[in-house]
């Protein structure tokens, strides 16, 4: 039963006309496929019910994405794909930012390869997925960088993440961090960002209200979607936790146990 009263079997989403899904978490958890995820899209495939894949992943380029999940049973192209590290290239074009310091793993610096990559006084600083590679001399020069003028650009800005063992800090704390002591905001460019979320709709080309989210971060996937005007559900797999749900604020639409009800629910 969902948060919101939903029952599987309703046709809650009856005027959904387009999907977007995370991946970790809702399709897969490391390379463990989620029972009934890839009878779920070929579902949706079959009933011509376009949908996106979206991830805040910036460990992983689109082609690595798509062969990772072909190889676990899902047909997705690298254009089905909405990633961070490549909306962040676009809006570092949209404000003429020419040069960077990429704090980012090494499979995505090629989405950054048309700007200069600097170790000082860059335009902006980019910060993603870079694992046991934080420490205090990189958020210091990190800092030292964004107080004398650059720009602070978050490839996202989650607080944990879900892996085989279990929960682990994500960049939020690292972003947190910069920002507290710098007194600076960071451009977020992954979930929960209205600019993500647009990109989203652009992709399945039809209105916000038809639209439906399905994640398992309350915060990023459920709330992000809902403050664009868009659906979003919530699935018991990944980094979903009851003790949050119970005490958010934030409410789904629909609580699922995992993607592989959401055919009832359309």
């Amino acid at each position: 039963m969902g948060k919101q009263g939903g029952v599987a079997g309703m046709k809650v989403f009856e005027g959904i006309r387009g999907v977007l899904i995370d991946l970790e978490g809702v399709l897969y958890v490391g390379e463990q496929v989620i029972e009934g995820a890839v009878d779920t899209i070929d579902w949706l495939s079959e009933h011509q019910i376009p949908h996106r894949f979206v991830t805040n992943t910036t460990t992983q380029s689109r082609d690595d994405l798509s062969r990772k999940m072909k190889a676990l049973g899902f047909p997705a192209e690298p254009g089905d794909i909405l990633s961070t590290p490549a909306a962040a290239a676009a809006y570092l074009r949209q404000q003429q930012l020419h040069s960077c310091f990429l704090a980012v793993s090494e499979a995505i610096r090629d989405e950054f390869q048309e700007f200069a990559c600097v170790e000082t006084a860059p335009d902006a600083v980019v910060i993603g997925d870079i694992g046991k590679d934080w420490d205090y001399d990189l958020v210091n020069h990190i800092a030292q960088m964004v107080m004398a003028g650059a720009q602070l650009v978050a490839l996202h800005k989650g607080k944990f993440w879900q892996t085989d063992e279990g929960l682990r800090v994500d960049i939020g704390a690292f972003v947190a961090g910069i920002e507290y002591v710098t007194g600076g905001e960071a451009r977020v460019i992954g979930k929960p960002s209205a600019a993500f979320f647009q990109a989203g709709i652009e992709a399945l080309q039809c209105p916000a209200e038809n639209i439906l989210m399905i994640g398992d971060d309350i915060e990023s996937d459920v709330a992000g979607a809902q403050r664009c005007g868009m659906k979003g559900a919530l699935v018991r797999t990944g980094k979903f936790r009851q003790e949050q749900l119970a005490t958010s604020e934030i409410l789904p639409d629909a609580v699922l146990d995992s993607i592989a009800e959401l055919p009832c629910y359309l």
